[in-house]
């Protein structure tokens, strides 16, 4: 495509994560909003870029209730409602998006599946197939019911904003190994959505390859979730299970999939900053920083 506007979307959105206990090292505050760090933090660390960058804003208000079956609900509909009416304004042609947990590619992807139609498929790289619904009522975070979202699936208003969805035989699951229960695992055979192992992409990406030609679509928006990452190689999410991709093979999976066919969408989510946390908190602490 020539001639093409892509814009850096940044997503510093936090709520859509129930995470608070899982990370004994952090308190409750610093855990719930460490993904809004990490966020920014991607900014920092990407390469420069020319193409116009915009932030979501998204409230810093700790105290999150529950309504809907979704933690941080009234807020998580206000920011999605913010986010679509930015990228609509910039009317992007591509969107590179900087999370923010997962629920971060919710608003981005559904704009462009709204733009390039049926000519479109998903690949989810994450070591969950996040296809929790709110009624599941096993875990109230939005960022576990992101595919779901996209496939038109869960809290009824949510999804009546999002300009489009995707049809499940159009999305491919990459790197997943933890179902965390019986239920999802279920579901997915339910929905009818494939998935490959990172054994089965850790010495090439002809599977993949081979799955967006079965479908015939020339457009792809890929979702990567740090927490598909090998724990033993790095840890920058939250979640450490073992048997994950190393981050070469997810470099070369996504840069495989860029050079044959036109990769219009791209989502980095899940950071947890547990190091520049504690080195925030440290910093306060000491005299004259103020």
């Amino acid at each position: 495509m020539n001639n093409t506007q892509t814009i850096r979307l940044i997503y510093p959105q936090w709520q859509g994560a129930n995470i608070a206990g899982i990370l004994p090292e952090l308190n409750t505050e610093d855990a719930s909003k460490g993904y809004m760090l990490g966020s920014y933090l991607l900014n920092f660390l990407a390469p420069e870029t020319k193409n116009r960058i915009i932030t979501v804003p998204v409230s810093e208000n700790i105290n999150r209730t529950e309504e809907n079956g979704i933690i941080g609900y009234k807020e998580i509909l206000e920011q999605t409602k913010e986010a679509l009416r930015l990228i609509e304004e910039a009317n992007p042609d591509k969107i590179v998006t900087l999370g923010g947990e997962c629920s971060v590619s919710v608003a981005p992807f559904s704009y462009l599946f709204k733009k390039y139609k049926d000519d479109t498929a998903m690949i989810w790289i994450d070591a969950h197939p996040d296809i929790t619904l709110p009624e599941d009522k096993t875990y109230n975070g939005y960022h576990a019911m992101a595919a779901a979202a996209l496939s038109g699936n869960g809290d009824r208003e949510i999804i009546s904003l999002l300009p489009a969805n995707i049809e499940a035989d159009k999305v491919l699951f990459v790197g997943l190994r933890d179902w965390e229960r019986k239920q999802i695992k279920e579901r997915q055979q339910e929905y009818g959505i494939k998935h490959l192992t990172a054994k089965e992409v850790s010495q090439s990406s002809t599977k993949i390859l081979e799955w967006i030609a079965s479908i015939g679509v020339k457009n792809i928006v890929i979702h990567f979730d740090m927490d598909v990452l090998e724990p033993s190689e790095i840890i920058p999410a939250v979640g450490v299970a073992p048997n994950g991709m190393k981050i070469d093979e997810v470099i070369r999976v996504i840069n495989d999939i860029a050079n044959n066919y036109n990769l219009v969408g791209l989502t980095i989510a899940e950071p947890m900053p547990r190091i520049a946390i504690k080195l925030r908190n440290m910093l306060a602490k000491l005299p004259l920083l103020n």
